[in-house]
């Protein structure tokens, strides 16, 4: 039995199988299972699927539960010490897994990691969806090293490296079974987006670490199910940010943490109506609307929570605002950031809780 399973979710992704399929099962030969879990397609690609690679295995999971909801079934089938998540638009390069395992065996404390993804159109820059690692501010706003909020930066081997970050993408992330199985897998209630940077938060409140190595490329091409221009995806970001930040943040001053998110989040539906994209502007109201419904049930599963935390690593947290940093110092870059305003582990493996005391925002 292989050690790594590569678990490609699809949902009416045949155009998508097509170019990428060819390409991940000449890379996984001898090194990984290879499993297609479909989300109750209707384009016929299961059909497709069984027709063209008939020995790839294939979980059918009747109906679209989403990402979260969606993996969950399908890695609940998986007897894996290591599975890897990959979207169905990405392209993977020659010798990407080693890499992403070689991190994973090195650090017992290392529950996923994440390649170097760049843009599946455009390869000399970084891809949105994970860039190299992903980060995320006090206010619960995740950006990546090599992009921040809707600027991506141009590869140019300024993150050739390997290193902590925060969260690792769900467009390609290794994970280790144990540590997903011991935080209960993806919150399902998610269904789609967020739902990687929800799993990484509460892996870390249990003393996993999140990784990024360089040395692993993959290409995406971003919005394969929900473009980024979306006003679904505007509403999913921003419902499941705030549940997501709800859940999992450590402070004893949560209405004001809350309180101090949602004026942000007005200030960006302002920034939608002034460009016209008034159904975006709607879809932040609504997301808050739905935020507030689920309030109590997200509050008892912080409670619930809580009581597992043990040996917080937040390493990778930025302990500014990075919607501040980019609309009002006009920070276009990672690189630009505060570097002191990071949580990072000390050489003694501690943590150095590095909040910047310069130029405090909000």
């Amino acid at each position: 039995m292989s050690t790594i399973a590569i678990v490609v979710l699809n949902w009416n992704g045949q155009h998508w199988l097509e170019r990428s399929m060819p390409g991940i099962l000449a890379s996984a030969v001898d090194q990984a299972e290879v499993i297609v879990a479909d989300n109750g397609s209707t384009d016929g690609s299961s059909d497709w699927l069984a027709g063209t690679y008939p020995d790839v295995r294939r979980i059918d999971l009747g109906h679209n539960m989403g990402f979260a909801g969606g993996y969950n079934a399908a890695l609940a089938q998986v007897d894996t010490t290591y599975v890897v998540l990959l979207n169905t638009d990405v392209e993977v390069r020659p010798g990407w897994i080693a890499p992403l395992r070689a991190l994973l065996e090195r650090d017992p404390r290392m529950a996923a990691c994440q390649p170097k993804v760049l843009a599946l159109n455009d390869p000399q820059r970084f891809e949105h969806a994970g860039a190299a690692g992903g980060m995320i501010d006090r206010n619960g706003y995740p950006f990546c090293r090599g992009r921040i909020f809707e600027l991506t930066e141009e590869d140019r081997g300024q993150y050739d490296d390997e290193r902590e970050v925060f969260w690792a993408t769900g467009a390609c992330m290794m994970l280790r079974m144990a540590a997903f199985r011991e935080v209960g897998g993806f919150d399902a209630s998610l269904f789609a987006h967020m739902e990687e940077i929800d799993l990484c938060w509460r892996m870390r409140l249990r003393g996993w670490r999140i990784g990024f190595t360089s040395r692993s490329v993959i290409e995406h091409a971003g919005g394969g199910t929900l473009g980024y221009g979306s006003p679904r995806k505007t509403y999913l970001n921003f419902r499941n940010s705030l549940i997501v930040l709800t859940k999992n943040i450590q402070s004893d001053h949560l209405p004001y943490r809350l309180v101090r998110r949602l004026v942000l989040d007005g200030f960006a539906a302002a920034k939608f109506l002034l460009e016209g994209h008034f159904r975006h502007c709607w879809e932040v109201g609504r997301a808050h609307r739905h935020f507030f419904a689920r309030l109590p049930a997200v509050l008892r599963e912080r409670r619930r929570s809580k009581d597992q935390w043990k040996a917080p690593d937040l390493t990778g947290m930025y302990r500014r605002s990075v919607a501040y940093d980019r609309f009002i110092l006009g920070h276009r870059r990672f690189t630009d950031l505060d570097p002191a305003a990071f949580i990072e582990r000390d050489a003694g493996d501690g943590q150095r809780p590095s909040d910047s005391r310069r130029g405090r925002n909000p």
